[in-house]
């Protein structure tokens, strides 16, 4: 990811924009358009990736702030608004609930400073998510949060592009961040899944047109991969399973979709 000073450039695709034009949004370029028509070649249900993580931060924030009774949410790589965001899932169970969302798109931090305007309850700090240290530290991330008192730390679809640009890897980025959490804290992340059965080829096709094309890296990691991102927590029921199993709101009245079965979740408690 840029840094947060970079200005908008048309002519690079950027992950927020694209996850924009998958779910159907207006805040994209025709570079982003591209990838999504790219992508959309080698596996034309690749938007279910989008739709899927979307539906599962809406039920993970819901459970957070219903049945958790969380009241603090730090949302990594917000990336830009759309329907439901996190502070109006939660703030719609209890009103007082604190976001700080963390992001270093340009577009995404003008968006998001609009959309909270007059919300002093939610707002949003420029920095880079896989800079744990430095975004922990962030007078912004301190100043809204009360780190004596338990945290939701939501990284939703973002490790996976984690580019691997110095000797951390995506296990160590966690830890930097479980390891500030104060007790009593949740964990929830998403992440692109390869199966490891008859859909790893669907899982390889859209890893090479989306995350490459748009990063020149990132991966679809095994089940095995991802339990080591939540470092030995203690998992919430059904534990790490594929988004769409994750407290679904209903029967499911057709068989997920290749894509549906290539992005998993799961969400963590820290005693």
């Amino acid at each position: 990811m840029s840094s947060a000073t970079t200005q908008i450039d048309p002519t690079k695709p950027s992950i927020a924009r694209v996850y924009d034009a998958f779910l159907g949004g207006t805040d994209n370029y025709e570079v982003d358009r591209e990838v999504v028509r790219s992508v959309q070649k080698a596996a034309p249900e690749a938007a279910d990736l989008a739709v899927e993580n979307r539906a599962f931060l809406i039920r993970v924030c819901r459970f957070l702030a219903g049945q958790a009774g969380i009241i603090q949410y730090l949302d990594c790589g917000s990336g830009l608004p759309t329907a439901e965001n996190t502070h109006q899932v939660v703030q719609r169970v209890n009103p007082g609930a604190r976001v700080v969302y963390v992001d270093n798109d340009p577009l995404v931090l003008a968006h998001s400073r609009a959309l909270l305007d007059g919300n002093e309850s939610a707002v949003i700090a420029a920095e880079d998510i896989f800079e744990p240290e430095r975004l922990l530290g962030s007078e912004v991330v301190r100043a809204h949060l009360d780190w004596d008192e338990p945290i939701a730390l939501l990284h939703m679809g973002t490790l996976h592009h984690y580019n691997g640009e110095d000797t951390r890897t995506r296990k160590d980025i966690m830890r930097a961040y479980l390891e500030a959490l104060p007790p009593g804290s949740y964990v929830a992340i998403s992440h692109f899944l390869d199966p490891e059965d008859e859909y790893s080829a669907t899982a390889r096709k859209m890893e090479d047109m989306f995350l490459h094309s748009m990063m020149g890296s990132g991966t679809f990691s095994a089940r095995a991969e991802l339990e080591e991102l939540f470092n030995g927590l203690e998992m919430v029921d059904p534990g790490l399973v594929r988004c769409a199993d994750w407290w679904p709101d209903g029967p499911r009245l057709r068989p997920l979709s290749s894509a549906q079965r290539c992005i998993a979740g799961g969400v963590a408690h820290k005693p």
